[in-house]
């Protein structure tokens, strides 16, 4: 059984076309007009408005400002086997993060279908946040209580303690961190902790949205090491999405390419080089895979976070 199928799923997100300021004066236009028929060309005088020219039916053509549509995830299909790490390889924008979230459950796909071990996400979602965590760049705590004290939170017993020391202290958090008020922290300690955090559930599938983002480089490879450490000791299934092209080239077994929703290639990172592969010439980069495939730098350096400039 694969850990993961997702079938020609499809996202959309809508929105205004017109800015916030005038939707207001559009409405309040609207309002204006309706029942106001005393007006020229042909109302009839009763205040019903039915006739042409100012009345028309108490609507105002500006009422109805037109949305337009984003498309997040377009027609996206793929397969994640069990104990594998799957890339999803992307810019800021490029759905990486929608897919994330329609495979978690936060989101529900406008078509297509997702399953994580046999178990549908919109039909079957109770049993898929059973087995699956996810750790994402806007991780969120108690800021005024420790580490320690926010991954207890709900839970309780000896074992767990030893295990929550454990995970945080393979992360790289010294003990007199682990006891502080995580606002003292920095942001990739902070990052730490999530992951900890998402560890302790011993997922079947883990989900991580851009884990290393901010992180400075001991803090990656860290972070790096203990990914590599759950597939090959726990078996656990990884999907990580990041636009860091030496993470993904290190770390997962397959790489897919997305870009404005859409999956551009997909294959081992071996793979994807051959795809662009010119003959007599040097083995190409992930970034200049993703600039052949999609005309497109992978990330803009004002994109970076300042340790990693």
């Amino acid at each position: 059984m694969q850990a993961i199928v997702v079938s020609n799923v499809y996202k959309r997100f809508g929105k205004p076309a017109d800015p916030f300021w005038k939707r207001m004066l559009n409405h309040r236009l609207g309002q204006k007009s309706n029942g106001n028929g005393n007006g020229n060309g042909g109302a009839n005088g009763n205040g019903n408005g039915n006739g042409n020219g100012n009345g028309h039916n108490g609507h105002n053509s500006h009422t109805q400002p037109e949305s337009r549509y984003v498309v997040a995830v377009d027609h996206v299909s793929f397969e994640v086997g069990d104990g594998e790490i799957f890339g999803v390889l992307g810019p800021n924008g490029g759905g990486k993060s929608t897919l994330i979230r329609l495979i978690s459950t936060l989101l529900l796909p406008d078509s297509g279908m997702i399953s994580v071990f046999g178990f549908d996400v919109v039909r079957q979602p109770m049993r898929v946040q059973q087995i699956i965590n996810r750790v994402s760049v806007e991780a969120s705590f108690f800021k005024k209580l420790s580490p320690m004290e926010n991954l207890l939170y709900g839970l309780e017993g000896r074992q767990t303690y030893k295990q929550v020391l454990e995970i945080l202290t393979r992360l790289g958090l010294e003990r007199r961190s682990i006891f502080n008020p995580m606002d003292e922290m920095s942001r990739g300690m902070q990052q730490k902790v999530a992951i900890a955090r998402a560890l302790l559930t011993h997922p079947r599938v883990l989900l991580l949205d851009e884990p290393t983002t901010g992180l400075d480089p001991r803090s990656k490879r860290e972070v790096q090491t203990m990914v590599r450490e759950l597939r090959d000791k726990d078996g656990t299934t990884i999907v990580l999405t990041t636009h860091d092209m030496v993470e993904a080239e290190q770390l997962c077994n397959r790489i897919a390419i997305m870009d404005s929703g859409r999956v551009r290639a997909l294959d081992t990172p071996t793979g994807l080089k051959q795809l662009v592969q010119k003959p007599d010439a040097h083995e190409p980069t992930l970034e200049e895979v993703f600039l052949e495939l999609t005309g497109k730098q992978l990330i803009n350096k004002e994109e970076l976070q300042p340790e990693e400039v």
